[in-house]
């Protein structure tokens, strides 16, 4: 492999060059706080800026109209720098606060930080833009503008339509409460609706004529638990009551649904899962004289590491070093660890993986790279990235250590500087390890045989089926 030299400080200048441009970009996605598939002004702000940077924007890709790519350059090798900017449901919450306070009762929030993943990543495609111009560096820049990654699968939609079918690599990160390069699979998933059709009667005067579906939804939930004991200690199936078919007791309710998600390490365990959650669905069904409907919704593949591109992108986030931080953003950081319980301080990926930052506040550390054996418990659609095309990701610190995915704890600190330290950093990173990448054939060459190695012969099969479309939260 060529020893390829790149300028770190030149492309973590570039950056810092438009620090302020890309805190504003963050902070606007924060407030909108658009959830899956909705994220109209979150898409439009992200086109405008990478227009406005001399990128070309194509939009509304594969029947999504927050689905976009912006591209620079021309020719080999295409790098995807992976963007995702969807909020969560009913996790507003004031910016900068150490307590739990929303902005509006009920309202959305960015707690899985996707407003600063999605600005990480055009921070690196911007600079990535300017570095490779600069010293007359070949190939294609692009930025993939990946909606609904909670509950979405937006990338596996956009998979299936084999929008990254050229890619020759691709590079994200996830903001989270510690500094490593992730090499670690994670879990895949199918998201299904059972839908129960029944016959509505008077409970107390006709309970003999009517059918629940109500009763059919809660059986098929009684029977997933007892399916726990017999599927591999690796999988999981959650599951949520999405319709309880009405508010009167007093009523055999006549339709009901729930809405599942199944996961395991492998797409192909999922599958066979998949089938025998139907047949208790089925089974329900039957024991309660009413019909059900099965709903494919979205699902991911497990992701496939690469060590060929991991390793690199070690290399640069080991010459960049971490971001510091000051006292009152480490005062603020101690006091949201006050609002954990002990468990959430301890037993974070973090904690597991360096027993001497339990007690920081925000992570100062970052972790040696090495290989994690098994998967991840949590999801991710970058999965499907991973089978086209070699992928490598990292983390930056961008919250309190020990605070959780998905809570307000995040939202908080999603457009305060501790979150904004952590995003520009992880763009200086992925920038760094493209532009290292872009000129190095033979990386690249290697990081694909890899993959292909990984993969065993096995063909990519988009786990999505044909005729179902991406659909906003139901």
């Amino acid at each position: 492999m060529l020893d390829v030299m790149v300028d770190v400080e030149r492309i973590a200048e570039l950056i810092e060059n438009k620090r302020d441009l890309l805190i504003g970009v963050s902070d606007r996605l924060w407030g909108f706080a658009e959830t899956r598939f909705e994220e109209f002004q979150s898409a439009a702000l992200l086109c405008e800026t990478l227009e406005q940077e001399g990128f070309t924007v194509t939009k509304g890709l594969a029947g999504m109209e927050t689905a976009f790519v912006g591209s620079c350059g021309s020719g080999g090798p295409i790098v995807a720098i992976l963007g995702e900017y969807d909020a969560l449901s009913g996790l507003s919450q004031v910016k900068g606060a150490s307590v739990q306070e929303p902005v509006q009762a009920g309202g959305n929030g960015h707690g899985c930080g996707h407003n600063l993943l999605g600005t990480g990543s055009l921070a690196a495609a911007i600079a990535l833009k300017q570095y490779m111009e600069e010293n007359g560096i070949p190939g294609t820049v692009r930025y993939y503008g990946c909606p609904g990654e909670e509950g979405g699968s937006g990338k596996t939609f956009m998979a299936r339509e084999g929008i990254f079918d050229d890619v020759d690599f691709a590079l994200c990160w996830h903001p989270g409460d510690l500094n490593i390069v992730l090499s670690v699979s994670m879990l895949a998933n199918f998201q299904v609706y059972f839908k129960f059709k029944g016959r509505t009667s008077h409970a107390a005067a006709s309970p003999h004529l009517g059918r629940s579906a109500l009763d059919a939804v809660e059986l098929m939930n009684v029977g997933v638990n007892y399916l726990r004991e017999h599927m591999i200690p690796e999988a999981r199936v959650h599951y949520a009551v999405t319709n309880s078919g009405g508010h009167s007791p007093n009523v055999v309710q006549g339709e009901a649904e729930s809405l599942y998600l199944i996961r395991a390490p492998k797409i192909s365990q999922v599958s066979e899962l998949y089938e025998r959650v139907c047949n208790i669905a089925r089974g329900a069904a039957l024991m309660t004289g009413t019909e059900v409907s099965i709903v494919f919704d979205k699902a991911c593949s497990n992701l496939i590491p690469n060590r060929t591109l991991e390793t690199v992108m070690h290399e640069c986030f080991t010459e960049l070093g971490i971001p510091a931080h000051d006292k009152e953003e480490l005062a603020l950081a101690a006091r949201i660890r006050e609002t954990l319980t002990p468990e959430e301080r301890n037993g974070s990926n973090l904690v597991r993986f360096a027993p001497a930052q339990k007690d920081k506040a925000i992570s100062d550390v970052l972790l040696p790279y090495r290989e994690i054996p098994g998967s991840m418990p949590g999801s991710s659609d970058v999965g499907d990235v991973s089978w086209i095309a070699p992928t490598a990701q990292c983390m930056t610190a961008c919250f309190a250590v020990g605070s959780p995915a998905h809570s307000w704890q995040w939202v908080t600190l999603g457009a305060h500087s501790i979150g904004h330290k952590g995003m520009l950093h992880a763009g200086k990173v992925m920038a760094a390890t493209a532009a290292k990448a872009m000129q190095n054939p033979q990386l690249i060459e290697q990081a694909k045989a890899e993959l292909k190695e990984r993969l065993g012969g096995a063909p990519y099969v988009n786990p999505i089926p044909e005729g179902v479309k991406p659909s906003a939260v139901k």
